[in-house]
């Protein structure tokens, strides 16, 4: 079985040539244990880096085989670069992995054992998160909890460390949006799967790349393209706010009419005017995520360009 071990990088110029040491030391040792063929490679998919990424990547494929490089034109965002090493390789079997190597290396060979015995898909699911900070460890945790009761098919404390089957990848080209999420579009695709546990590790060298911003714009994505909640929750909203005002307008009946407490006042008017102002002002932004979302759709532009390619033969 021929595997590629696909990495997307961006701005990762201090942990590279440690990773690809790493990595190509877990290649070998698979290689000697007949697991996989001795093609199988490395690939880094540049995402637009502004430091010495790229030629680093190519230094590295000019000195080892193994290597394989491919540039995007442009910082795409971390699942279109996912999707452009996916795309741009040829292996029985790809797995993805973040470049800073958190994800426990020793997975790979359980993953590749995992394949072997008939699993096209293998999910890598954290088994403790004591390398994360107790907010993104509470807040990540969160976040699956938030989508499994929405009802959306995800793995829990799974990211984007996987084992995917060439045909699985064949059937994840056919998946043609823009808003990527594919911790949600892999479940989808089917085929039989299982879990591979491992430790979350700390970082050796560099910084993270994903902000309380984008960690927030991330999980937003993930839910606004695979859930219609949201949108629900207007109806919903909007229903307990007629109940409430029904409520209120008899209420309002029996003071008039039944005792001597009617006092006119402006807190009475206004606050339920502000309140009902704020959730129809709410409803609208929902309203207009998943707008804006169709228009992004109805264009079809490219995900991502290739600008470069070195290494295996390109």
């Amino acid at each position: 079985m021929k595997l590629t071990i696909v990495l997307p990088c961006y701005n990762e110029e201090a942990v590279l040539e440690e990773s690809f040491a790493i990595l190509d030391g877990i290649l070998s040792k698979l290689i000697s244990k007949g697991k996989i063929d001795e093609e199988s490679e490395i690939c880094f998919v540049d995402d637009g880096s502004t430091d010495a990424t790229w030629s680093i990547i190519e230094r590295l494929a000019r000195e080892n085989k193994r290597v394989r490089g491919i540039k995007l034109s442009r910082n795409y965002g971390h699942q279109n670069a996912l999707l452009a090493g996916l795309f741009n390789v040829n292996a029985d079997a790809v797995i993805t992995m973040d470049v800073d190597l958190q994800d426990d290396v020793e997975a790979i060979e359980k993953m590749v054992d995992a394949h072997a015995v008939g699993n096209r898909i293998v999910y890598g699911v954290k088994k403790t998160r004591e390398a994360d900070s107790a907010f993104k460890k509470w807040t990540a945790q969160g976040f699956y909890r938030l989508m499994e009761w929405m009802r959306v098919d995800i793995v829990y404390n799974h990211a984007d460390c996987r084992l995917l089957d060439k045909e699985v990848i064949a059937h994840l080209k056919e998946f043609k949006e823009v808003n990527l999420f594919l911790r949600g579009i892999v479940p989808l695709i089917g085929f039989p799967s299982t879990t591979v546990e491992y430790d979350l590790k700390e970082r050796t060298k560099g910084e993270s790349k994903y902000s309380l911003r984008r960690m927030l714009s991330f999980a937003w994505n993930g839910i606004t393209s695979f859930s219609i909640f949201p949108l629900r929750l207007i109806s919903y909203t909007g229903f307990i706010i007629f109940v409430g005002s029904l409520v209120l307008t008899l209420w309002a009946f029996w003071v008039k009419y039944f005792t001597d407490d009617a006092i006119p006042g402006w807190a009475s008017t206004v606050l339920p005017i502000y309140f009902i102002g704020g959730i129809q002002v709410l409803s609208l932004g929902i309203i207009g995520e998943y707008i804006g979302k169709i228009y992004l759709e109805t264009k079809a532009r490219p995900r991502f360009v290739v600008e470069k390619k070195v290494g295996c033969g390109e």
